[in-house]
């Protein structure tokens, strides 16, 4: 595992062991009873306030693998942190798990939507982070968790969701001012025809200021080296696509730097 995530370092050359200014913390907070774990990186060399990004877990929970996100994204100059959206850092090892711990947070969207305010309080009441440019960046549960948040209007600059859920889990009618950007696989069998066409028309009717790209020979997990092995393992619709990762990870950086600038 520790291989694929340092070639997935390499290949942005984002390495942690030679930037020594990078901070990692481990950051527990409370929601109520329920402690949440949640995972903040920041380059320590930079002084002025900066944008902060929140990073949203896959179904799987806050893993390796957006935890590297983050720190690739402290590379670049946020504030970032990995959230969790489950309580208590749980992970899931297995599908049936995994499916449990999403379905149980996306079914009570009130309570999801606290977890989330939550954790980007914890990030504003940092005394470098810019409080007026907050974004969030989510993959696959993750990807349906913020633009939901987007549907929702809450203070948020912009959102990325990447091979994520497109259906909506909120009741809402517009406008929403925050900006919106899908990296969708455009063979993910997860995410059909007929899910973009009326995400198309929703975002449309709420006035929402998004772009949607489908991305060529790529299916759902596109953007995690460890999508393969999971998607050979279970026998689900997993699988990596460097150049699609490299890609959609571009355009990210291409959206915050202009919704941020």
């Amino acid at each position: 595992m520790r291989s694929i995530y340092a070639f997935l370092l390499l290949l942005f050359s984002c390495s942690q062991q030679d930037n020594k200014s990078i901070v990692k913390k481990e950051i527990k907070y409370q929601l109520d009873s329920l402690q949440m774990n949640g995972y903040l990186v920041y380059d320590e060399l930079i002084k002025e306030k900066r944008p902060a990004i929140l990073v949203v877990h896959e179904w799987w929970g806050q893993n390796d693998y957006p935890r590297k996100r983050a720190e690739m994204l402290a590379e670049l100059g946020y504030v970032t942190f990995a959230i969790d959206m489950y309580g208590e850092g749980r992970v899931a090892d297995h599908p049936k798990d995994a499916g449990t711990f999403s379905s149980s947070v996306m079914k009570n969207f009130d309570l999801s939507k606290e977890r989330f305010i939550k954790a980007m309080e914890v990030v504003k009441e940092l005394n470098f982070v810019d409080k007026n440019k907050i974004g969030a960046i989510g993959y696959c549960f993750g990807g349906a968790v913020v633009l939901n948040m987007a549907r929702l209007n809450i203070d948020i600059k912009g959102v990325v969701s990447f091979h994520g859920s497109l259906s909506k889990a909120v009741d809402y009618t517009g406008p929403t001012s925050t900006k919106i950007l899908v990296c969708n696989g455009a063979d993910d069998r997860m995410v059909g025809g007929d899910a973009i066409l009326r995400f198309k028309q929703e975002m449309d009717s709420i006035k929402a200021n998004y772009e949607f790209i489908n991305y060529p020979n790529s299916t759902h997990g596109f953007t995690n080296p460890e999508a393969t092995i999971n998607g050979e393992k279970f026998q689900i619709g997993l699988a990596y696509n460097k150049e699609a990762d490299i890609e959609s990870w571009k355009k990210m950086q291409a959206f915050f730097n202009q919704i941020f600038n």
